[in-house]
């Protein structure tokens, strides 16, 4: 009877922890052998005038239509920062207002990606910790890669403050610190 315990107490251990690792922000499924790669985009952060900013984001297709945006920025001062795609891939000025405005392909408020109404351009905040690292996991609803309403060829930008979400139409969320174009893969 012991030894009939022990593989079905691993059985229910692994089971476990199987459940216990999804969730929202939970890494895609690994891809198996011979399925094509999901679609993905990325964005390399280049700092504006007088900034140390820079970071590698990347956009992957989710099985669902999501978007997953998984991001690595460091540079930052510690805390809270602005985080938005923008409406043109152009990072040519010295403080990167060439990227134009938030990306708002359907003309809605700004507001707070996930909860409510908001631009297709409003993604989560960044989060830096004392060492002005930061790292972002989440899945965006509502966004498309490519199309006349997707995210690849637009700016991406880092702000130096935090969104407050509810001043239009940019969250006042301070300078622009870091500049990038988002691009397929």
């Amino acid at each position: 009877m012991k030894k009939l315990l022990t593989p079905i107490a691993a059985s229910v251990l692994i089971a476990l922890l199987s459940a216990c690792s999804g969730g929202k922000n939970a890494p895609a499924p690994v891809q198996n052998a011979g399925e094509p790669a999901p679609p993905q985009a990325s964005a390399l952060l280049a700092p504006t005038q007088g900034n140390t900013v820079q970071g590698n984001i990347i956009f992957r297709q989710e099985p669902n239509g999501s978007i997953r945006i998984i991001a690595e920025v460091s540079g930052l001062t510690p805390g809270l920062h602005g985080f938005h795609v923008h409406e043109k891939g152009d990072c040519s000025a010295p403080d990167a207002m060439s990227a134009g405005g938030h990306f708002n392909p359907h003309g809605t408020a700004h507001g707070k990606a996930g909860e409510g109404v908001h631009h297709a351009g409003d993604l989560p905040s960044l989060d830096a910790d004392a060492n002005g690292n930061a790292r972002l996991n989440a899945v965006l609803d509502g966004v498309v890669l490519t199309g006349d309403h997707g995210i690849v060829g637009r700016g991406l930008i880092v702000h130096a403050d935090p969104d407050d979400y509810t001043t239009q139409p940019t969250g006042n969320s301070g300078p622009r610190v870091a500049c990038a174009v988002i691009q397929m893969d």
